[in-house]
């Protein structure tokens, strides 16, 4: 449990125009993470389209995710109270011959952005894996964010994805010492 998230904007939206409310002080106010259930599904589906929009299933992770489900026991939910504020999943996918996790798709719902919520959704998926016996991780995303977590840029041209990706957002963690080492090809869903 994380607590401690220390404000959150209300905007309200209105004939396309933006207005800020109230800058709402929440003192320690609990945030609980937890394995993801089918009953998240729904929840999840429209946490996805707030954040990222229909253009999300033209992504290449997208291409990956649509032949393997996630692992519901790595996959983590954030709520704050009852509501879900955030989400992320890990898809067992095959680089080459070498089984890996997919990372991703990591949501939080933008007024709780910037709050921790998705290092610790992150943290929390990363630290199941690893006591499930996974060695490696893969995603699609920035840098700069991800290294805090462990993730470092695949080299040029050692894995490829069903699409096309920005070679400097393929992104790896070692759960296991040298668990990169060799690994190369073509990732598909496992």
């Amino acid at each position: 449990m994380v607590t401690g998230l220390s404000s959150v904007t209300t905007v309200m939206l209105h004939r396309g125009r933006r207005f800020q409310l109230a800058q709402a002080q929440m003192a320690e106010v609990s945030l609980v993470l937890e394995p993801e259930t089918p009953s998240d599904a729904e929840a999840i589906l429209r946490l996805n389209e707030r954040v990222f929009g229909p253009g999300r299933f033209v992504r290449t992770a997208y291409r990956l995710r649509e032949t393997t489900p996630p692992d519901p026991g790595l996959s983590f939910v954030a709520r704050v109270g009852t509501l879900l504020v955030g989400a992320n999943a890990m898809t067992p996918i095959v680089i080459g011959e070498t089984r890996a996790l997919l990372l991703g798709p990591l949501i939080v719902e933008p007024v709780f952005r910037s709050q921790g919520i998705g290092e610790a959704l992150v943290a929390a998926s990363l630290e199941a894996a690893r006591a499930a016996g996974a060695s490696l991780v893969l995603l699609v995303g920035d840098e700069s964010y991800y290294a805090r977590a462990g993730f470092k840029r695949v080299p040029p041209g050692r894995v490829t994805l069903p699409g096309p990706v920005d070679p400097q957002r393929l992104l790896y963690c070692e759960l296991q010492p040298g668990a990169f080492d060799g690994v190369a090809g073509k990732a598909r869903g496992a």
